[in-house]
């Protein structure tokens, strides 16, 4: 298969992927230009989590939990994901090609911001901070201070 050929091909499933995204979640759009990654985890977090996503995007916050509690959901195919704001709970999730996705963070944001304080431009600047690292950090979140998956939740076979 030439290169011209499979960028035609490759492009033209990634657009029918969105299009089949856009349809079964309407209040996302899935733009290719920087958007597509973050609402799939959004996407995952209002199916998966106690979360009710707003409808249009908001900048600190994409959802809000059954008691109140505000949350801002970030997602990645690479080994860090992003933080810039505090936000009252963070949730993070590894994307894979395959479909699966793994939760790396899952707690208040003030945990990220106390261990990473020391970094120049912390709660101002977006940052990138590596998954191994948040990962372990979430590891000593009280279940408490996590946000709940869904009771109907069939994520167990989604996770990496």
């Amino acid at each position: 298969m030439s290169q011209r050929l499979a960028l035609t091909e490759g492009l033209a499933l990634v657009f029918k992927g969105i299009e089949r995204l856009s349809h079964a979640f309407p209040t996302r759009r899935f733009t290719i230009d920087g958007r597509l990654v973050g609402d799939v985890g959004e996407v995952i977090a209002g199916l998966e989590y106690d979360i009710s996503l707003h409808e249009i995007s908001q900048p600190e916050y994409d959802g809000v939990t059954s008691d109140g509690r505000r949350v801002q959901v970030k997602a990645t195919f690479k080994d860090s994901l992003t933080f810039k704001t505090t936000p009252d709970y963070f949730l993070g999730f590894k994307l894979y090609e395959d479909g699966r996705y793994e939760e790396i963070f899952n707690g208040p944001g003030h945990l990220i911001f106390e261990k990473y304080k020391h970094r120049a431009g912390i709660g101002v600047s977006l940052l990138s901070f590596p998954n191994s690292a948040l990962r372990e950090l979430s590891l000593a979140v009280p279940a408490d201070d996590r946000i709940p998956k869904r009771p109907t939740s069939s994520s167990v076979a989604n996770e990496a």
